[in-house]
């Protein structure tokens, strides 16, 4: 069961699907050869080193690494989780997801909702084009009718049952629910949204969860925003990043703002890699969510006090999660500017080169940390020296966490005790660290015979079937023979299963990375196009190997100790000591 969705599904889903068709709907793919070639969408590069083997229903780039099915590639590169990613799969091709009994009732119940929403945000939209003010308020902050399409930008009337009268009786109930309509005490059901500007705030897959609306007129609050629902967590969300994750992927940086404004104001000047937080401070769970886009964080916010406290709470957010090959960096605007009116009066070439200089997460923290102390005095040294190791050490081991406390030691002038590292709890792989080439030595080892073997079964998996030495798979033994062994039962079963489908049988396995090497791995050279039927000898071949091999050493161990004299024959009925 992998997110509660039965695996027998997900199989069924792989073979309805073909991972060019995929693909090539998201960036454009050149025939090479059996294979398809195309740019990497997850590094720069030139030169295309991305292939997707239609043949595997597997993607590889020789590039940066990366590899995976059809559902690994959606989930990356939309920035969805595994079910969202099968969901969206399984519409593609018709499919219904089916799930557990008590997680089906949620999912049903959720569909409504999703509905009801963008039947809201369908009827801002439409009111925009009637109320004047609306568009000349846009007008005047210099956005396109193209923009506020792109971002679905709408108006919500200034009466106080719109809604309640456009909808039936059972969905203004479930609308309070959504925290779209309000009943006061005396049982009045009424908008919450009044003459405002709406801006519709999505998921990762589109869907409209809740809204923002800024006011026309004067009043207060200026900015509204939905409430906390069953389809909208405040702390989770990001507002535009449905919108900016394509451009974010290409640029490797997302710029995080501090209003929706500010993300369309950006978006309209061709700065389309920005998001806003909804009203709340940065958290753990934005952050988590930012760095499985991109590698690089740009926290851009106003230099008054709030804005700095802002930032502040971001950086605290952002350090455990800052481990090696991430990072962050804090730009400060002028005084009296935000994004919105900084790119208006400076251009967006202006305003890119101000987030390059940005400064760097370390340098923040320092910095901010210094700004009350005096660094000339031995009594200041040391109070940044306390005030900064704890947070030092929030930091993920590695170099980043390293090279940040070698920054303190240079401040305060002398060398500290080195931050404290975890123990590594990692499991054990299947596979060593570095790339796999999977290629057999003139004196093999069981190991390395078992993981050859395991690569030609994932990359060509009908071989299974002709596998006639199969001691291991009856006899299994070690971790490495024990995966062999349900991989290789895993293809018999399934005569059809391509690459992709046996991976995502082991996508909650321990092992699943180390499988996704292994399925990627050179063999040897030309092996790429090797034949099945050679493919077939030589696994077979490779299963006497081992047997032998484990003849060889059952023989040694029981020979070792009658070397060394801690055996002795007996005969039968005697015991050790002869009596």
């Amino acid at each position: 069961m992998a997110g509660r969705i039965p695996q027998a599904f997900i199989d069924e889903l792989l073979s309805r699907i073909d991972i060019v068709d995929v693909i090539s709907a998201r960036l454009p793919l050149k025939k090479s050869g059996s294979n398809y070639a195309a740019r990497c969408p997850f590094h720069n590069e030139k030169t295309p080193s991305f292939t997707v083997s239609q043949s595997k229903q597997f993607y590889h780039c020789f590039g940066c690494q990366e590899h995976g099915t059809a559902i690994s590639f959606v989930m990356h590169y939309d920035n969805l989780h595994f079910v969202d990613a099968v969901e969206m799969l399984a519409e593609s091709v018709g499919l219904d997801v089916p799930r557990e009994q008590a997680d089906q009732k949620r999912v049903d119940s959720r569909k409504p909702l999703y509905a009801l929403m963008q039947r809201c945000a369908d009827y801002y939209y439409t009111q925009l084009k009637a109320s004047e003010t609306a568009i000349n308020y846009l007008k005047k902050r210099e956005l396109s009718g193209e923009t506020a399409k792109k971002f679905g930008i709408g108006y919500a009337p200034s009466g106080w049952q719109n809604l309640d009268t456009l909808f039936s009786a059972r969905d203004t109930e479930t609308l309070q629910k959504l925290g779209m309509l309000i009943r006061n005490d005396a049982g009045r059901v009424y908008d919450r949204f009044r003459d405002r500007v709406m801006f519709p705030i999505r998921d990762r897959r589109g869907r409209v969860i809740a809204f923002g609306g800024r006011i026309l007129e004067q009043g207060e609050p200026k900015y509204l925003n939905s409430p906390e629902t069953p389809l909208f967590r405040k702390g989770e969300e990001l507002y535009g990043l449905f919108e900016a994750r394509r451009s974010a992927q290409d640029q490797g940086t997302i710029v995080v703002v501090e209003g929706y404004m500010d993300v369309v104001s950006l978006s309209q000047h061709g700065v389309e890699n920005c998001v806003a937080t909804l009203g709340t401070a940065t958290t753990s769970a934005h952050i988590e969510t930012l760095f499985r886009i991109v590698p690089n964080i740009v926290f851009c916010f106003d230099a008054d006090r709030a804005g700095r406290e802002a930032a502040w709470r971001a950086l605290k957010a952002t350090l455990p999660a800052l481990q090696d090959g991430r990072d962050a960096h804090f730009a400060f605007l002028p005084n009296g500017e935000d994004p919105d009116s900084f790119i208006a009066s400076k251009g967006r070439a202006t305003f890119e080169e101000f987030i390059r200089k940005a400064n760097t997460a370390t340098d923040f923290l320092l910095a901010h940390l210094s700004e009350d102390l005096n660094l000339d005095e031995v009594g200041g040294r040391a109070r940044l020296a306390q005030l900064a190791k704890p947070l030092i050490e929030s930091l993920p081991d590695g170099v980043y966490k390293q090279l940040t406390h070698q920054e303190l030691e240079q401040r305060i002038g002398m060398a500290l005790q080195q931050p404290t590292t975890s123990p590594e709890t990692a499991a054990p792989s299947l596979v060593p660290q570095q790339a796999v080439r999977t290629t057999v030595s003139s004196h093999p080892t069981k190991a390395s015979l078992l993981r050859r073997a395991l690569a030609l079964v994932l990359q060509k998996p009908s071989i299974a079937t002709s596998l006639t030495n199969d001691v291991i798979v009856r006899n299994a033994n070690s971790v490495g023979e024990l995966m062999f062994s349900q991989v290789v039962t895993l293809c018999r079963e399934n005569p059809h299963i391509s690459t992709a489908g046996v991976l995502e049988n082991f996508r909650t396995s321990p092992h699943f990375k180390g499988l996704g090497k292994l399925a990627t791995s050179q063999l040897m050279p030309g092996d790429r196009d090797m034949a099945e039927e050679t493919a077939e000898q030589e696994l077979n071949d490779i299963m006497t190997k081992i047997q032998q091999l484990s003849s060889k050493t059952d023989s040694q161990l029981v020979a070792a100790p009658l070397r060394k004299g801690l055996l002795s024959i007996r005969k039968p009925g005697t015991n050790p000591d002869g009596a």
